[in-house]
């Protein structure tokens, strides 16, 4: 006799797997599959997460592929294993640590030495790191690790190569931020944590404001490339399971209640890096630029991206970054 549980189990098996797939369903996937060859794509962050399946479907096309990563053997081991399915990939491996502004400019010289056009940029390197510890780590110019390393890294890295792309027109920066920046602030008195970063909700607020800086970067930077052939685009890749949050802990308590939401809303690194694929590779979007994606279509967050704001935290950056205004 079949056990009563049997008949219990299957239906919300069957459920929760129709559910599953229909959320699937609405996060959407790129569908340009178009031959990437000679086109030149530089990921950060590509040795793991989303940047290595970024990576994986970059290479499927044929695109010449640079993987920025803080950990050089990392990013080596990954160009082999990915090797294994497509040995003529063009994937070539350099060490870039956005939490050192030496690093940065020495990646980007190499980067402006070896390839006289670039195509996409895309800034997907980031870091997380638990509210216990944010104190505690500092970039190598001492700034806070979440605005240091996910924001200002991919500030003075965008516009060290920033010529080069406007060079190689059409030509697109991709910056992935996230739905987060909604919980997060400017605060131009406290942007490196000088008077200690308030919790609110439990929330991560290092994490926070440095993604809602990625979002203003990313509009101040579509706004002063205007007429110049460069695109640039913000994504939101979804709540996707990757090593960015390996540092927090959680008790088996945590899983268990996590496990309804995870089957609802965790994405798979590939599923997370769709959105960020079709904004760096659909030509539809050629005429988009500006604009938050979110499952492969036009996002409408929030927070409104004020110009004011937007410039302000561009001058800001520079100054931190010692960048000159001539140069940009």
């Amino acid at each position: 006799m079949v056990s009563t549980w049997y008949y219990l189990i299957l239906p919300i098996v069957l459920i929760a797997g129709i559910l599953r797939k229909s959320r699937e369903y609405a996060w959407g996937k790129c569908k340009n599959k178009s031959n990437l060859e000679g086109r030149v794509f530089i990921v950060t962050g590509a040795n793991s997460g989303i940047g290595k399946e970024i990576v994986k479907e970059l290479a499927k096309r044929k695109a010449t592929v640079v993987l920025a990563c803080r950990n050089l053997q990392a990013a080596k081991d990954t160009v082999q294993e990915i090797c294994k399915n497509a040995p003529n990939a063009q994937l070539v491996p350099m060490e870039l640590d956005l939490a050192s502004f030496v690093s940065i400019k020495s990646f980007a010289a190499q980067v402006l030495k070896q390839y006289p056009e670039i195509h996409v940029l895309i800034n997907n390197a980031g870091v997380y790191v638990p509210l216990q510890n944010r104190d505690k780590d500092l970039t190598k110019e001492g700034f806070e690790i979440h605005f240091g390393v996910n924001h200002l890294g991919h500030f003075l890295l965008t516009n060290l190569l920033l010529d080069r792309l406007k060079e190689s027109t059409p030509s697109r920066v991709v910056v992935v931020t996230s739905k987060l920046l909604e919980s997060g602030v400017i605060d131009f008195a406290n942007l490196n944590g000088e008077k200690r970063l308030p919790v609110k909700g439990g929330m991560n607020p290092g994490y926070c404001n440095s993604k809602l800086a990625n979002a203003y970067f990313a509009a101040e930077l579509a706004r002063r490339a205007e007429q110049t052939g460069v695109s640039v685009y913000m994504v939101c890749p979804g709540f996707t399971y990757t090593s960015l949050f390996r540092h927090v802990k959680r008790s088996w308590f945590h899983y268990i209640i996590f496990s309804p939401v995870a089957l609802l809303y965790l994405r798979t690194a590939n599923q997370g890096a769709q959105t960020i694929l079709h904004c760096a590779t659909d030509p539809t979007l050629s005429n988009e630029t500006g604009k938050m994606y979110r499952d492969c279509k036009v996002y409408t967050s929030k927070k409104t991206f004020d110009p004011e704001t937007a410039s302000k935290l561009w001058e800001v950056s520079v100054k931190f970054t010692g960048l000159q205004e001539t140069f940009l």
